[in-house]
């Protein structure tokens, strides 16, 4: 006859179907299957403030990825060289690196929803203004307060200055062994507003218009970027920072080590170790990414003549496929290890800009670009998460913007070379430098990091080094390798 129907308990308690229960072995149907499809896109973890910071990253996101497409284009049509372009990188990179700071410091002290406020608000003005003028010294000072513009390829990950606000307030809110997944998740949001801002890219006329009729032309879409930009401070509104813990005192016993920057403005003391390493490693990877990432969508204009149009359906499929590198990371670095994961995808990333540079058409170009990418989003939370897991929480914001500093003030002047060399040499020579110095980059940072793991990789090893720790089931109820173990499985989402 038929098979019974059985039931197990599962080690949560709750009561499974069995192999002869509905929907077959091991399987789940109706509302339980979609309650465990649910969980692992959005699990028990993330609470009502991180739901707020997801759809802020996206709103931001959106405005940023289409500002990314829109800007060096319209700049372009309007008459720069690309040295010219190049020097409007550096006024905002090096507004945006000063900016970084402050709120980095300060979110420290006065709160990180502030800044998630007022930054993208400054952006939403900086939109509006370009949408309506095209007066240089105008651009050039909005663009530098809204960090406007000035593109990162595919677009996909930063926020603009807040970010080290959002990183800290993040690890504040979820638990250290679900950081890799929330900062995976929101990388997912960053995707998914990219991709957004990619489509809306089209608003934009094709043809090579110049003055008020390219002004005109591009007026449609540089208002979406202010309105996304606009939403993303007005949802970050709704935000309920958590009480921060009283921070030990910085004066303290002599050599301790504060560096005192004014009265109540010091830099991290304890994570200094973790500081002066991340220093060095992101002065030269912001060299590599300054050569590259702000012109990419203009070496795509330059190379083959594509439109914004084009270049932004383009961004938008690279991060509607890069959706889901981004939710695996979090187990990527659970098998092989957060920093070897993160040394081989930077490794990749500068060996994938050399075909890339050389491709003779767009299509073969904007494939291995996607291939990059499906792998730079991988990385990309992981960096974020290791960063601010690795500092002392009273510190974690203050590392957030203080270790990204070199790289910004890198990244603001390697585009001067990358302008000159487009203008005098030859279009592929800047990024196959640049894969050079991001290939130095990994290989620096797997020597100064390799042992350095974050805690919850840390206490794995040690759970597996620990003698009968691989004879499942020998623990007690309630003992503590148990919780570590499950710890170490959460986050795959």
């Amino acid at each position: 006859g038929a098979l019974r129907s059985t039931r197990h308990p599962s080690r949560d308690g709750q009561v499974r179907a069995g192999p002869g229960g509905p929907g077959g072995p091991g399987r789940m149907s109706g509302p339980r299957a979609r309650h465990g499809l649910l969980s692992a896109i959005w699990p028990a973890w993330s609470g009502r403030n991180f739901t707020l910071v997801f759809a802020a990253r996206a709103c931001m996101s959106t405005g940023r990825a289409l500002a990314g497409v829109l800007t060096p284009i319209y700049l372009a049509l309007e008459g720069f060289s690309a040295f010219e372009l190049s020097g409007y990188i550096l006024v905002v990179a090096l507004f945006s690196a000063l900016a970084s700071s402050v709120v980095g410091l300060w979110s420290d002290r006065v709160g990180r929803r502030a800044f998630m406020v007022v930054v993208p608000l400054l952006t939403a003005a900086a939109g509006a203004t370009f949408a309506f003028t095209a007066s240089v010294p105008v651009l050039f000072v909005m663009g530098a307060l809204g960090s406007f513009g000035r593109g990162a390829g595919a677009g996909a990950g930063a926020v603009g200055p807040y970010q080290p606000a959002e990183s800290a307030l993040v690890t504040e809110i979820v638990g250290d062994h679900d950081r890799n997944s929330a900062f995976g998740r929101l990388s997912f949001a960053s995707s998914l507003g990219a991709t957004v801002g990619g489509l809306a890219a089209l608003l934009v006329r094709s043809g090579h218009l110049h003055g008020a009729a390219a002004t005109g032309a591009f007026r449609p879409a540089f208002l979406v970027t202010a309105a996304a930009s606009l939403a993303a401070g007005l949802v970050a509104l709704g935000l309920d920072e958590p009480r921060a813990a009283p921070s030990p005192p910085v004066r303290g016993r002599a050599g301790d080590g504060g560096v005192r920057l004014s009265r109540g403005l010091v830099l991290p003391r304890r994570s200094r170790w973790l500081l002066y390493r991340l220093w060095a490693t992101n002065t030269v990877n912001g060299m590599a990414v300054g050569m590259f990432g702000p012109f990419v969508a203009y070496w795509f204009f330059r190379r083959f003549g594509a439109g914004a149009g084009e270049i932004g359906a383009l961004f938008a499929v690279i991060n509607a496929v890069t959706m889901a590198s981004t939710l695996s990371a979090a187990g990527l670095a659970r098998r092989w290890g957060l920093v070897r994961t993160l040394s081989t995808v930077r490794a990749a990333q500068a060996v994938l800009l050399v075909p890339m540079a050389l491709s003779p058409s767009f299509a073969l170009a904007g494939a291995i670009y996607l291939v990059r990418m499906v792998v730079q989003r991988v990385g990309l939370p992981l960096r974020q998460s290791y960063a601010v897991g690795l500092a002392d929480p009273a510190e974690r914001a203050s590392v957030a913007a203080l270790s990204n500093l070199p790289s910004q003030l890198t990244m603001a002047g390697s585009p001067l070379l990358t302008g000159y060399l487009l203008d005098e040499a030859d279009l592929a020579l800047p990024f196959e430098l640049a894969g050079a110095v991001q290939l130095v980059n990994a290989i620096m940072f797997w020597g100064f990091f390799h042992n350095h793991p974050p805690a919850e990789e840390a206490a794995g090893r040690a759970l597996e080094a620990a003698p009968g720790a691989e004879a499942p089931g020998a623990e007690a109820p309630g003992a503590e390798a148990p919780v570590v173990g499950q710890a170490l499985e959460s986050g795959a989402g």
